[in-house]
């Protein structure tokens, strides 16, 4: 008979099961699940069932399973969402009042500048904007991204070192991976006060973003819109993003 997990064992499997579902496959049978985790079946079936029954996993067709609305219902008691999505809706809003582009609100996520990515918690979109890979809850490279090179911008000289020794992925022809061409735009954001990308994450595509200065209690956070390349005039929307920028990071300090 299976030995019972202490606790810490406990909480890997379950995030062992709940981590391997991905925005490709959001929906799977505990066969595939097995195949993703490597957990034998015979105990999985008892992790699905209990996760499922305390509302983490819900049922799906096909004998499939989803991630559940207990585990989203308790996501959105994060400072991320309450303190800051919350507040950033308005602006947002405004922001793509003012453009009728893509507009992300992203934060810097990761145990060390090695692993660090942009976690996208707000987005506002419509009918003629732009299609992107992007979506709130997902993560993306920080130096293919306007909202991630923008964050970048905000790390202090230790932190870059250890950032830039880690190898970054070609997204497309235009992506910036060499260290001294990087570095150049960081230089660029800082002085302009936003960054931009151009093709570097999705081709056709620009991304203009700003960070916020510091806000106790949050993550370093970044605003950004994407345009397509024909549309992408960084005159005019550079100032509307760090305008935004700005407003935010007064609408948070004094909701604090």
């Amino acid at each position: 008979m299976e030995s019972r997990p202490d606790e810490r064992g406990a909480l890997g499997r379950m995030l062992q099961v709940l981590e391997c579902f991905d925005e490709d496959e959001p929906a799977l049978t505990v066969a595939e699940m097995a195949r993703r985790t490597g957990i034998p079946l015979s105990s999985l079936h008892r992790w699905v069932a209990l996760l499922a029954r305390e509302g983490l996993l819900a049922r799906g067709p096909g004998a499939t399973y989803a991630i559940g609305s207990r585990l989203w219902e308790l996501g959105e008691l994060s400072p991320l969402s309450l303190r800051l999505r919350e507040t950033a809706l308005p602006h947002l809003a405004r922001l793509y009042e003012a453009t009728g582009e893509n507009v992300h609100l992203g934060v810097l996520d990761g145990a060390s500048p090695e692993t660090s990515v942009v976690l996208f918690v707000g987005r506002v979109t419509g009918l003629n904007s732009i299609p992107v890979v992007s979506r709130a809850g997902g993560r993306g490279p920080l130096h293919t991204t306007g909202v991630g090179k923008a964050l970048l911008a905000t790390r202090d000289e230790p932190w870059l070192r250890r950032y830039l020794r880690a190898p970054r992925e070609l997204e497309t022809q235009h992506s910036v991976v060499a260290e001294e061409a990087l570095r150049a735009d960081i230089d660029r954001a800082r002085a302009r006060g936003f960054a931009t990308t151009r093709e570097e994450m999705t081709l056709g595509n620009v991304s203009v973003a700003a960070a916020l200065p510091r806000v106790e209690g949050l993550p370093p956070i970044a605003i950004g819109l994407v345009v397509h390349l024909d549309r992408a005039d960084e005159r005019r929307l550079g100032p509307l993003v760090v305008q935004t920028a700005r407003d935010l990071h007064a609408a948070l300090r004094d909701a604090r």
